[in-house]
């Protein structure tokens, strides 16, 4: 189904049944796109180690829709892009970087 293979934008879901938790995280990683990722759950703690080691995207929310904020920075993996943007981080991707050394 598109909204399941191409990376769509809004008010969408697809909703595919799966054995168990592992082939969840299977499917949510067999993508070409890495954008954002969501896990809700009553166990948090496993909820932020699913987001944190689990997920192959650039922004993984537990408990939360995917949003942008200003102050964390904001990007994808895969086809979803490169660097990111908003934070710190997001605004040292728009400057170069000059080294002048004198001897």
């Amino acid at each position: 189904m598109p909204a399941f293979s191409e990376e769509t934008f809004g008010p969408v879901a697809s909703i595919i049944s799966v054995k168990d938790e592992n082939e969840a995280i299977q499917i949510a990683n067999n993508t070409s796109y890495g954008l954002g990722a969501a896990v809700f759950t009553r166990d948090v703690k496993k909820g932020e180690y699913i987001a944190k080691h689990l997920l192959n995207a650039g922004s993984c929310f537990v408990n939360a829709f995917v949003k942008s904020d200003p102050r964390l920075p904001f990007g994808g993996t895969k086809m979803s892009g490169y660097g990111r943007e908003l934070s710190t981080f997001g605004i040292r991707e728009f400057v170069n970087i000059k080294t002048v050394y004198v001897a």
